[in-house]
Parts: structure tokens; sequence; C-alpha cells
């Protein structure tokens, strides 16, 4: 492969909302990062509650167990509000660059035996194939992760250049 292929993809947001928005990863509450610590949040909420409507119930060395309980769920609700931030920020980061694709007229991927180039509207971004960490498919999209991330649907290339593509990249990362 010594010289250089070029692989035009034609981007529809709703391509890349399905797969970076599935499994209510844009959920501020139950998305992977926050389902946790909401839930944790909840049900220590539910002890606060149920220990404040005991609370004449207390003798006076077991009236600690309100404060405690209290401090619990303070910690537990700004773990959870600092995991709303890093979803919100995410999700307004993968917005804006949806917006970018969406209205950009070239999107391409130019490749050779030694370098990596996506071209979003002039914008290039070069990488060396040893640069790629990590490389994955599915039926639904191809994973990049390196020195730059990219995803590419399947829907956004013809069959015949995503098989091209894996093969390429199975060929060129070492992971």
């Amino acid at each position: 492969m010594s010289e250089e292929r070029v692989i035009v993809l034609k981007p529809k947001r709703k391509d890349f909302e399905e797969i970076y928005f599935n499994g209510n990863q844009g959920s501020l509450f139950f998305s992977a990062t926050t389902r946790g610590k909401t839930i944790t949040t909840i049900v220590v909420g539910a002890i606060l509650l149920i220990v404040f409507i005991f609370r004449n119930d207390f003798t006076r060395e077991k009236a600690g167990i309100l404060y405690f309980v209290s401090f619990l769920f303070l910690l537990c609700a700004v773990f959870l509000s600092v995991s709303i931030n890093k979803v919100s920020r995410w999700k307004k980061q993968v917005n804006h660059y949806l917006t970018k694709l969406e209205n950009c007229s070239i999107y391409e991927i130019r490749f050779d035996e030694n370098f990596f180039t996506v071209n979003i509207d002039g914008e290039k971004e070069t990488s060396e194939w040893k640069d790629f960490e990590y490389f994955d498919s599915n039926n639904d999209c191809i994973v990049l992760e390196g020195k730059y991330s990219y995803m590419f649907p399947k829907r956004s290339m013809s069959e015949k250049d995503y098989s091209f593509l894996k093969q390429v990249l199975k060929k060129n990362i070492t992971a």
C-alpha cells in the first residue's frame, strides 16, 4: 500500500448520535458514570429520611446517627454532582463536534503506509500508525484511540470502504 488511499465519509448526525448516546450514555443521572452514584444517593437519602422521621425515638447517645447519615448524604450528593458535571461537559463536547460534522462539506480519511489523516473541512489531523494504541470494530462503527481518537460509523461510508478500512487498521495497529 504505497499509494495514498482516500475514503470519503458522508456524516449524518443521527448515525453518530446512535453510537455516542446508546445505553443511556447521555443521561445525566443514569449514564454508566453516574448510575451507581445516583442509586447510592437515593438509598442514603431514604435512610436519612427514615432516621429523620424517627429522630425523637433516639436517646441522647444515639442522636449522632442523624448527623452521620446527613454527612453521608452530603458526601454522596457532592460525588454525584461532580459526575453529573463530567457527563454534562462530555455531552456538550459531543454536541459541538456533531454540529461541526453536520455542517461540514469535506470529511475524508487519507492513509498510506506511514500516515493516517482525517480531514474535516480543511482541518487535518495526521498521525503515524504507531501513534494509535487501540482499534475496535463492530457492526455499527470503527473506533480508533491514540494521539487522536476517532469513531467512524459504518453508515457514513460504503460497505466496501468500511471493510477495506477495517483490514488496513488490523494490519497497521498492533495492540
